[in-house]
């Protein structure tokens, strides 16, 4: 419940068609854009929707000049997805990485 409700202010629905199938929430300020959420249902993943909708972010932080930052679990398969977009890691944690593109 803490994890849907940290920045529940920005969250914005995923929609395919009509229905409803995943969250976005970025929260953006003048230093930098925190990527504190995206999910997707699974029968969705893999197919390279995660990867446009990150992609907007970026294009749109990078247009904004500004960074895109995120923090992800260790165990957590998406970090490979981050890294394949370009992200990087720039400080680890005892159960994570913060990753950043445009460092």
């Amino acid at each position: 419940m803490r994890r849907v409700m940290q920045s529940f202010d920005v969250a914005q629905i995923i929609e395919q068609g009509e229905q409803a199938v995943g969250v976005l929430k970025v929260v953006r300020n003048a230093a930098h854009w925190e990527l504190s959420q995206v999910q997707l249902m699974p029968a969705l993943q893999g197919r390279g929707i995660g990867s446009r909708i990150i992609g907007s972010v970026v294009s749109d932080a990078l247009a904004a000049e500004v960074s895109v930052r995120l923090h992800v679990l260790r165990a957590n398969p998406a970090r490979k997805l981050y890294q394949r977009l370009g992200f990087v890691v720039v400080n680890e944690t005892l159960h994570g990485y913060e990753m950043a593109f445009g460092v």
